[in-house]
């Protein structure tokens, strides 16, 4: 075989095996100097102190630094368990106060309804609760969790509030259907408290954007109707029973044949957060009766 004559001009080259062997033959042999302190001594100690030393000090840096990590992410593992333990108790907190919000909203209407009740105490009645409405802001149609197996009949008196919602329309075996006093279709036979006279209320979705429904019909030939007097149901409805508030006059008027006036009122019901109602289980027939 004839030599490999190197050219002239070409690099050395190490095989990357070889290189890799001297590498890990240094680093043994310097993990041996770090930990062997009696190489500090003698002739190999002056040597020792500029290759082993630095090492020694950047294994040591090196070491810290790690755990000064470790400790951190120890710390933040901590923090983020901590967090997350916050935010089960924050919710379970904004529960329990939204339980105890309704609570105290119920209660109060639950009061609204006990005063109700003690005030017409002459009718006998049933509570019942909102499960379903017309669509819109308004309560002018909907249905109650009672029915014909508790007792309810078409035409009962329905009140919430402070006076009268409207009046019971269908019925079945638990459920009832309740048209309010607000819907366009609805006229209620009335008579103004302080006079008594008489005069209609009849619904109106439209004006019940301003927070009021329409009457008409009043004859008020002395002029005392003023702004504000009370405006009750009157003895010649065919249907509800005297002396259930319905509202307030707001706005009067003369009518432009002068004989009878007409205006507003505000209802003594809040058409727009109902979800409790009393129904009067007596029949104005059978009352008269």
């Amino acid at each position: 075989m004839s030599p490999v004559i190197k050219k002239k001009g070409e690099k050395f080259t190490l095989p990357s095996k070889y290189l890799l062997f001297i590498l890990t033959i240094l680093c043994l042999l310097l993990v041996v100097l770090t930990f062997n302190t009696s190489l500090f001594n003698g002739p190999l100690g002056t040597i020792a102190g500029y290759i082993v030393v630095p090492f020694q000090r950047g294994i040591s840096e090196v070491g810290s630094w790690m755990n000064d990590r470790s400790e951190e992410l120890s710390e933040i593992q901590d923090l983020l368990e901590e967090n997350e333990k916050l935010k089960q108790q924050i919710d379970e907190l904004t529960i329990d106060i939204t339980r105890l919000q309704q609570d105290k909203y119920e209660l109060n209407n639950l009061r609204e309804l006990y005063q109700l009740d003690s005030q017409y105490d002459e009718y006998e009645k049933i509570g019942a609760r909102i499960i379903a409405r017309d669509a819109g802001n308004w309560y002018s149609s909907f249905v109650i969790d009672k029915g014909s197996n508790d007792g309810i009949e078409v035409n009962m008196n329905v009140m919430a509030g402070a006076g009268l919602v409207g009046i019971v329309v269908d019925v079945g075996p638990n459920w009832a259907k309740v048209t309010s006093i607000i819907a366009d279709n609805s006229n209620v036979s009335g008579k103004v408290l302080s006079t008594s006279d008489n005069l209609i209320v009849s619904g109106d979705l439209e004006l019940m954007s301003e927070g009021v429904i329409s009457f008409s019909q009043l004859i008020d030939s002395d002029n005392q109707v003023v702004e504000g007097d009370k405006i009750v149901t009157s003895s010649i409805s065919d249907k509800y029973l005297p002396g259930i508030l319905i509202g307030y006059i707001n706005s009067i008027s003369a009518d432009s044949n002068n004989l009878t006036k007409s205006g507003c009122v505000t209802p003594a019901v809040d058409f727009e957060h109902l979800e409790e109602v009393l129904v009067i289980t007596e029949l104005k027939q059978q009352i008269e009766e």
